[in-house]
């Protein structure tokens, strides 16, 4: 019997996971998976703090390179920690679907626990629609936690912050399964739902709410070599339909020679045309992290200041990088950088990421002029 089953999507999805298993080692004291001796090296120990004793992971994978790079990597460390993790192509062409089912069908009626990272997916809303687990657990999978949390308060429909209101003919074909997911997703007599989470999230009425710390992250790696200079965080605020490119681009530029940056990390959905351009106009290296940020950052070496865009690593930084001195700073998105079909809804929530940040991140607003860009921290 299978007691705990993992879907993840994301490489920061299958990080949390992790982190998941290994608070709650932590919880329970400390033990062991079983065959873990003393003496084992920490790339080789089988469970180095992690619950293992009947977790399967499940990787859903994506279709993009890069997604799946990274997935693959940390499948790795899964692998390398003593977890059972099973890779499964459920978006390879006609007839995946079914055969996705099909296969993950017996795990899940068996699963006593259940652990998502993205309550939104549609694949992970039909799987629990098919199946509802007795436990369900939700780790980060971006801000998307946030508004997971708030909707799930409100009684809403579950839609992802960005997508616009109204709803086209796909939103309305998958409508029963949204409504009906909407139902599993959330606490019953029978059902307990918990939220392990770094983020500012208040717990919905019959809900858990367990913070996320980044233990396993700062126990596994580090602490980093800092460098002299800054490091900026790319975002997927353009390739989403939110910012407009010359905008984006123009505040990177700014933000670049007003804090002697010299890298940019690449969020791993930005398109290659975006960042070949930010290259070009600001002299940025830029970096295609192999590994979700929190692991990159810890690994080292990282700038002494780090700079993002509102975004989930103004939340998770700070706590991956507890005590090795890095700044972290979130630079606001001006009304102005919008693009002119983004809902209020949107603005509002990028709004909340910012003004949520921790004590110890610094508010950063670029105020562009034709001839030179102002910067100043709040």
């Amino acid at each position: 019997m299978t007691g705990q089953l993992a879907f993840v999507e994301s490489p920061v999805q299958l990080l949390n996971v992790l982190e998941w298993a290994h608070a709650r080692t932590s919880a329970a004291g400390g033990r062991e998976a079983p065959g873990t001796s003393p003496g084992t090296s920490p790339g080789t120990r089988a469970g180095a703090g992690l619950a293992l004793d009947d977790l399967t992971l499940v990787v859903l994978s994506p279709t993009d390179p890069m997604s799946r790079g990274q997935l693959r990597r940390m499948a790795q460390l899964a692998r390398d920690e003593g977890v059972t993790v099973r890779w499964q192509e459920a978006r390879d062409g006609r007839g995946s679907l079914a055969r996705t089912l099909r296969d993950l069908a017996p795990l899940l009626r068996a699963a006593e626990r259940v652990i998502v990272g993205d309550p939104f997916s549609r694949y992970v809303q039909l799987l629990l629609t098919l199946f509802g687990p007795r436990h369900l657990t939700v780790v980060d999978d971006g801000t998307a936690t946030m508004e997971y949390a708030a909707q799930l308060a409100r009684g809403e429909r579950l839609v992802r912050w960005h997508r616009r209101g109204s709803r086209g003919p796909r939103e309305l074909v998958l409508a029963p399964v949204s409504a009906a997911a909407r139902r599993r997703l959330a606490p019953t007599h029978r059902r307990t739902v918990e939220i392990f989470t770094s983020l500012p999230v208040e717990a919905p009425p019959g809900t858990t709410v367990t913070p996320h710390t980044f233990a396993w992250t700062r126990a596994r790696f580090g602490p980093p070599r800092l460098t002299r200079g800054a490091d900026l965080v790319g975002t997927s605020l353009v390739e989403t339909g939110v910012v407009d490119p010359d905008r984006y681009v123009e505040a990177v530029t700014g933000l670049a020679r007003g804090h002697g940056a010299t890298r940019y990390f690449a969020h791993r959905r930005e398109s290659t045309e975006k960042l070949h351009r930010i290259a070009v106009e600001t002299g940025l290296e830029i970096v295609r992290p192999d590994l979700p940020l929190e692991l990159i950052a810890r690994r080292g070496p990282i700038g002494r200041t780090v700079v993002s865009f509102p975004s989930t690593v103004v939340h998770t930084l700070p706590l991956a990088l507890a005590g090795t001195g890095v700044k972290v700073a979130v630079c606001a998105v001006r009304p102005e950088w919008l693009r002119e079909n983004v809902s209020a809804r949107a603005q509002g929530f990028l709004a909340g990421v910012t003004g949520t940040a921790a004590h110890e991140v610094d508010r950063l607003t670029v105020h562009a002029t034709p001839a030179v860009e102002r910067f100043e921290f709040g």
